[in-house]
């Protein structure tokens, strides 16, 4: 089954930023509200649309198995604006029955494809902060954040933007146990997939170009860390070892030309 993921942050905190390391191809992209990317990478496969069967059938199509869904808390909002005009609150159940249908919807899907919702946070009467829905009424009716196992929240300190793994006993920030090496990492989606990917099994064993041993984690980098940082440096995944190999002969090369 696919992995629901949860992140959230208040506007211009970094969570459209983080996806800024993916290639055009490497995502597939759920555009809620339609707005420009502050990148400039362009998905190949995008969805600009607020509407549930649209969603579900982008899901389904893709071919990619990283997926996207920007500003995902305008689904609730701008279906609670459409109906405005309805009187009674049969209308917040069904809007967040829709919502929680699209989540639960993911766990349909193969099971190396990852879902991340993008949301807009909110602060309660208690400064709890939580996922920004549509008010008492809606959060009556579901608990968003009780659907996803993994949910990090946007943190910005002294201009510098990072991903909290684990709550500070004011928001409902959680994460498995050692999925990732600190409290604050650094607001790269990227780079928290890659860790998902390694942490439940869900990527293929990827094998040293020069050995032919499978590719390890070791200490704090996961397998596919070291893959991808070895493959944007010499152009092909490599093991730890061999990495180290690399550089030990380019220093030794650097110091045979040095006079």
């Amino acid at each position: 089954m696919g992995l629901p993921i949860l992140i959230l942050g208040y506007s211009g905190s970094g969570k459209s930023a983080s996806m800024r390391n993916f290639g055009a191809d490497e995502v597939a992209l759920v555009n809620v509200n339609g707005k420009a990317l502050p990148f400039r990478t362009q998905f190949t496969q995008t969805l600009c649309s607020d509407q549930y069967p649209d969603i579900d059938r982008f899901l389904r199509s893709v071919t990619a198995k990283i997926i996207v869904i920007d500003d995902c808390q305008y689904l609730m909002a701008n279906e609670f604006m459409r109906r405005a005009q309805e009187k009674g609150f049969d209308k917040f159940t069904e809007i967040g029955q829709s919502f929680w249908t699209l989540v639960r919807s993911v766990l349909s899907l193969p099971q190396d494809v990852t879902v991340y919702f993008l949301s807009h946070i909110d602060t309660d009467e208690n400064g709890r902060q939580k996922i920004k829905t549509i008010g008492k009424l809606l959060d009556e009716k579901i608990t968003v954040e009780g659907m996803f196992t993994i949910v990090l929240k946007t943190s910005v300190q002294d201009g510098h933007y990072y991903f909290a793994t684990q709550t500070d006993g004011r928001d409902t920030c959680k994460s498995p146990m050692g999925l990732f090496p600190a409290m604050y990492i650094d607001n790269d989606l990227k780079a928290v997939d890659i860790a998902i990917r390694d942490y439940y099994g869900m990527m293929s064993q990827i094998i040293c170009a020069d050995c032919g041993r499978p590719v390890t984690a070791v200490r704090d980098k996961s397998a596919g860390e070291i893959a991808e940082g070895t493959a944007r440096t010499y152009g092909i995944p490599l093991c730890w070892t061999c990495a180290c190999k690399r550089v030990k002969q380019r220093k030794e090369a650097a110091n045979a030309g040095t006079p």
